[in-house]
C-alpha cells in the first residue's frame, strides 16, 4: 500500500482564538496550552501576533522557549515592524515560522488599504523577502482570498513562492465560500500557478455559515496539505474550522481522504476542557467530538445496537479521543507528590514553588468539600487559583441570604488595592444581590452582557463553573470563576473580569488597516 501524504495541522487557538470577544488569555495559560498542543505533536503552533501588544509579543516570546517538538509561529502583516518584531519574538524557538499578510480582495484593496494591484504585489514580496531573514520557514496569506479575483491570487501567490513563501494558505476570512466552490478554487490555483509545487496550500476557513469544517476539507480533497484550526472552533465571529472536528474526519474517512495527520488523538477531549475553563467558553452538549453528547446513546434503538455492536451507531470509538482519560484521580486523602504528579501529566507546570503551594492548599480545601476529584476539577483549580492574585480586586469574604418571600442580599467584603472594603447590597437573587454589593465598592460602571453558569462534573457536590462578560467603552473581557458554591463562584467570576477590565491590555486586531 503507497504512502499517505501528511496532512499538516495549524493550530491557531493561541491567536485567531483569542479574537474571540472576551477570550483573551494570560501568557502562563497560553504556555500551557502551548504545550499540550505540543503534547498532541500539532505540527504547527501559532502562538499569537507579536506586534498587537507587548502581551502578544511577550506571550510569543515565552512559547517559543517553552515548546521545542512542534513549530511555533507568529502572525505578522506585510509591514517591515510586524515582521521585525515577529522575528524578535521567535528568537528562542526551535523551529519558527512566519505567518505574514495582506488583504487581496478588491473591496480589501480599495476600501481597506487603498492600494492599487500592483503595490499590494511588491509589498507581499517585500514581507516574504524580510521574514526570510528571519527563518525560511515563511507562510504568505492573501487574506480574503475567497473574494478576491482568480487572476490576481495566481499572480501574487506565483511571485511570493519566488521570494520564498513555502506555505501558501488560502483564507475564507469572512466565512463566504461554499465547499464545492471553496474546494474548487484551491484545485485550480495548484493546477494554474507554474510554481505551485514549491510551496504547501492552505486553508484557513471562518465558520460564518456553519461551513468551516466543510470548505477546509473540501479543499484538502482538492489538493490542500495544511488545515488552520482551532480547539473547539473557537474564534471571532462564529469561530474557526474546529480542529477536533477536521483530525477525526480525515482519520475516521480514511477511504475518502487521500492523506492523515500525525496527531496523538486521545489528548482532543483533554486540551478541549483545558481551553474551554482558561477561555471560559463552554463547550455545548451537542458538538461533534467533545461535546457531553458526543457519544451518549439515549434512544432504545441505539442503546441495544450499540450494546450489541458498537459500530451499528458509533463511527468511532471515545477512547480514541480522550474520553477514557475522564477517571477519578485524587480525593482528600492525596498527597501532595500524587496531586503534582497528575498536574505533571496534564501539563499543568508551576514557575515556582509558591504557586504550586497555593494551588495544592485549593486542593485540599476542595477535597474537603467534594469528594471526588476529577481532571475537569484541577483544570478548574489551576486557573482560579490565580485569577484573584494579579488584579487590583480580590474576594476576602462573601455572606449571600435569600428566603422565600423576603428579598435576597448580600453582603461581601473585598480586598481592593491593599485595603479591605464591605458592602452590603440587595438584589433579585443571592447572585444578582452579589453582583450589586460588589459595584457598591467598585463602581465599575460595566454592562453585564452574558452570565452562564455550567456544571464542571457530575454529581451534586459538583463544582459549578461560572462565566460572566462585561463590557465597558467598547471593550468586552469574560471573567470565569469555579467553586461548589455557584455564588461564590459568580463573585470570583465576576471580580476576574473586572480586574480585565481595571487593567485592559492594549490589542491592535491584526486585521486593522495597514
Amino acid at each position: 500500500m503507497a504512502t499517505k501524504e501528511k496532512l499538516v495541522i495549524f493550530d491557531t487557538t493561541l491567536r485567531d482564538g483569542e479574537q474571540s470577544p472576551g477570550a483573551s488569555m494570560t501568557r502562563d495559560e497560553k504556555v500551557r496550552i502551548a504545550k499540550s498542543l505540543e503534547r498532541m505533536k500539532v505540527d504547527i503552533i501559532e502562538a499569537g501576533f507579536p506586534m498587537a501588544s507587548i502581551g502578544d509579543f511577550e506571550s510569543v516570546q515565552a512559547v517559543a522557549a517553552a515548546v521545542k517538538d512542534s513549530t511555533v509561529c507568529g502572525l505578522a502583516r506585510a509591514l517591515d515592524k510586524d515582521i521585525d518584531r515577529a522575528g524578535e519574538a521567535l528568537k528562542s524557538a526551535a523551529s519558527s515560522r512566519i505567518h505574514t499578510f495582506i488583504a487581496t480582495s478588491p473591496i480589501h484593496m480599495q476600501r481597506k488599504l487603498r492600494m492599487t494591484e500592483d503595490q499590494v504585489v511588491e509589498q507581499a514580496i517585500a514581507a516574504v523577502k524580510r521574514a526570510r531573514k528571519y527563518t525560511d520557514n515563511v507562510e504568505f496569506s492573501p487574506e480574503d482570498a475567497g473574494r478576491s479575483e482568480f487572476e490576481f491570487l495566481c499572480r501574487i501567490i506565483e511571485v511570493a513562492i519566488r521570494a520564498g513563501a513555502k506555505t501558501i494558505n488560502i483564507p475564507d476570512t469572512v466565512g463566504y465560500n461554499i465547499p464545492h466552490q471553496f474546494g474548487d478554487l484551491v484545485g485550480r490555483l495548484i493546477e494554474n500557478i507554474p510554481n505551485a509545487d514549491q510551496a504547501i496550500f492552505s486553508v484557513h476557513c471562518h465558520n460564518d455559515l456553519g461551513l468551516a469544517v466543510a470548505n477546509s476539507l473540501s479543499a484538502v480533497l482538492h489538493g490542500a496539505r495544511q488545515v488552520e484550526c482551532t480547539i473547539n472552533g473557537l474564534g471571532e465571529r462564529a469561530g474557526n474550522a474546529s480542529l477536533e472536528e477536521v483530525v477525526m474526519s480525515v482519520q475516521t474517512r480514511q477511504d475518502v481522504f487521500p492523506c492523515e495527520t500525525s496527531l496523538d488523538t486521545t489528548q482532543i477531549v483533554p486540551i478541549s476542557r483545558m481551553v474551554s475553563t482558561i477561555t471560559g467558553f463552554p463547550v455545548q452538549p451537542n458538538k461533534a467530538i467533545v461535546g457531553a453528547n458526543a457519544f451518549a446513546h439515549e434512544s432504545g434503538i441505539h442503546q441495544d445496537g450499540v450494546l450489541k455492536a458498537r459500530e451499528t451507531y458509533e463511527i468511532m470509538r471515545a477512547e480514541d479521543v480522550g474520553w477514557a482519560a475522564n477517571k477519578i484521580i485524587l480525593g482528600k486523602h492525596s498527597g501532595r507528590n500524587a496531586f503534582r504528579t497528575r498536574l505533571d501529566e496534564l501539563g499543568i507546570t508551576f514557575e515556582t514553588e509558591d504557586e504550586l503551594n497555593n494551588a495544592f492548599a485549593g486542593f485540599k480545601d476542595l477535597a474537603d468539600r467534594k469528594h471526588e476529584i476529577f481532571d475537569e476539577d484541577l483544570h478548574a483549580l489551576v486557573s482560579d487559583t490565580g485569577l484573584g492574585n494579579n488584579g487590583y480586586c480580590k474576594l476576602v469574604a462573601l455572606m449571600a441570604h435569600s428566603e422565600t418571600g423576603s428579598t435576597p442580599s448580600a453582603k461581601i467584603t473585598l480586598m481592593v488595592n491593599g485595603k479591605e472594603v464591605t458592602a452590603t447590597a440587595n438584589g433579585g437573587g443571592p447572585v444578582d444581590a452579589t453582583f450589586c454589593a460588589i459595584e457598591e465598592i467598585v463602581e465599575s460602571q460595566t454592562q453585564l452582557q452574558l452570565y452562564s453558569v455550567n456544571n464542571i462534573t457530575t454529581g451534586t457536590d459538583a463544582q459549578g463553573e461560572v462565566t460572566v462578560r462585561l463590557q465597558k467603552a467598547g471593550r468586552i473581557v469574560n471573567g470565569h470563576g469555579a467553586d461548589t458554591d455557584i455564588v461564590i463562584a459568580s463573585a470570583k467570576a465576576y471580580i476576574h473580569a473586572l480586574n480585565k477590565l481595571v487593567r485592559p491590555e492594549e490589542r491592535a486586531h491584526p486585521q486593522h488597516d495597514v
